[in-house]
Parts: C-alpha cells; sequence; structure tokens
C-alpha cells in the first residue's frame, strides 16, 4: 500500500496512470540505463515519456533514517527538481514521488520526472577527447556550473553522468539529473572550486575548466587551477582507495 505519494499541480488529473505505474512497476515500463543499484524505467504518458526511478531498499539503518528523521530520495529528488526550476536551471520536469512504509520502517521510494533526451553527457567529453567542438562544451559547461554556484546550488554528486548535455544550433543547454544530494546556500571559493573534482581525470580539461571559470568570476587562473587540481588528485586517491578495498573485500568473502 502506498504511504505517501506527491504529485505536481500540473500532473493531479493523471493521478491514477502514475498510481498504476508504480504499483505495477515490476510488470510494466521499459527499463532504462544501469540497472545495479536502482531501476529505472520509461513510460509513454500521452505525448509524454516519464521517467521513473526506484530507489533500492535501504539498509536498516536508514530504513529507520528515512521513516523518522530524513527525507527520503525520492523526496529529495522531486524537492530540489523543483527548486531548480524555479531557479531557471535545467533538470528534467518533476512529476511526482511515491513511497512505501510500514510502522516501524521504511521500504520503497520511487521519483518520476520527464524523460530527457540529451545528445550527450559530460561522461563522453572525458572518454571522446576528440569529441566535436569539446572545447567550447567544456567552456560551456563551466559557465553553467558557474551559474550554479552563484545562485548558490551545490550539487554534492556533480559528476561525469548526472549532466546531461542537449545541442541546439551551436548552443548547449545543460539539465543536471541523480539530484538527492544537492545543498541551496552561499558558496565560497574553495567550495565551488572543489564542486569540479569527481569531473574527470584529465589535466588539459582542468585547465580550461580553470581558464573559463577564472574568465567567469575574475578570480586568479592560477589559483583556481591549483585548488582544482590538487582536489581532483585527492579524489582520485580516495576512490581507488576505496576500490582496491571493495576488491579485498570481495577476495575475502570468497575463500
Amino acid at each position: 500500500m502506498i504511504s505517501k505519494k506527491i504529485i505536481h499541480n500540473n500532473f493531479k488529473n493523471h493521478a491514477d496512470f502514475l498510481d498504476d505505474i508504480i504499483t505495477n512497476f515490476d510488470k510494466k515500463g521499459k527499463d532504462f540505463g544501469n540497472q545495479d543499484r536502482n531501476s529505472l524505467k520509461l513510460f509513454q504518458l500521452n505525448d509524454m515519456t516519464l521517467n521513473v526511478k526506484s530507489f533500492r531498499v535501504p539498509n536498516i539503518i536508514n530504513k529507520i533514517a528515512y521513516k523518522f528523521f530524513r527525507k527520503s530520495k525520492a523526496q529529495r529528488s522531486f524537492e530540489y527538481a523543483n527548486n531548480l526550476v524555479e531557479l531557471n536551471i535545467g533538470t528534467p520536469q518533476p512529476i511526482a514521488y511515491y513511497e512505501f512504509k510500514s510502522l516501524f520502517a521504511f521500504n520503497k521510494s520511487y521519483y518520476i520526472s520527464e524523460h530527457q533526451d540529451c545528445d550527450l553527457t559530460y561522461r563522453e567529453l572525458t572518454t571522446d577527447l576528440n569529441y566535436p567542438n569539446h572545447e567550447a562544451i567544456l567552456r560551456a559547461f563551466t559557465r553553467f556550473t558557474y551559474e550554479l554556484h552563484e545562485k548558490g546550488i551545490h550539487f554534492l554528486d556533480h559528476s561525469p553522468g548526472n549532466t546531461l548535455i542537449k545541442i541546439n544550433k551551436g548552443d548547449y543547454n545543460f539539465y543536471l539529473v541523480d539530484l538527492n544530494r544537492m545543498e541551496f546556500k552561499p558558496l565560497d571559493f574553495e567550495t565551488r572550486i572543489k564542486n569540479f573534482s569527481r569531473l574527470t581525470i584529465h589535466k588539459f580539461m582542468i585547465e580550461i575548466m580553470s581558464d573559463e571559470y577564472a574568465k567567469c568570476s575574475g578570480e586568479n587562473y592560477e589559483k583556481i587551477f591549483n585548488i582544482m587540481w590538487q582536489e581532483t588528485e585527492t579524489f582520485q586517491e580516495k576512490y581507488h582507495s576505496k576500490q582496491r578495498l571493495k576488491k579485498k573485500l570481495k577476495f575475502w568473502k570468497k575463500n
């Protein structure tokens, strides 16, 4: 039984349809993207394609936390998306979120948004260094990130797959996805630059983004580059250390 649902005012007349796709999520819809962590499916509502994200059942600690103390990932995704729309920042249109709870614990949640087509994500810029207009897109992305920072948006999951890019007659439109980890507050200089640390391992891309951010902000290029590159290296070290630990744990479990 659905414990909670919030539907955007523009879609309340489709409540029965939305209820049905959530209730029958396992039986209906078309799988989309990577299904390892959370499940994504596409559904058709008239001429609109809906993207439904089913968040995996949390561990026992988070079952209690989401039940009594914290907003669910689905609720945060919906609310943050509405915040972004109000701030005129690109993100797929938020439609609804659903939660399933028992008396003492949180179970599953779902976030529904309009499915956003794109030409590429930031990830393609890191894997195809000869992508057409590579530097122009990278600079436009940097200006977009600067706009986020100026509007007090700290996207904590600012990583390669979480910005969709649409090419529109030489212009580039950016859309944020995977929104459940965000902060809305004024950002100091170091927090702004550290926000680039998860994006790429390529030094020349860091140089370009540093140059463009310096042009946007009026800050010194060398200062920006030194922080951005140092934070990138620090993130990579932590990431690879964590991956090595995971491999060791898997080895110990097998043996």
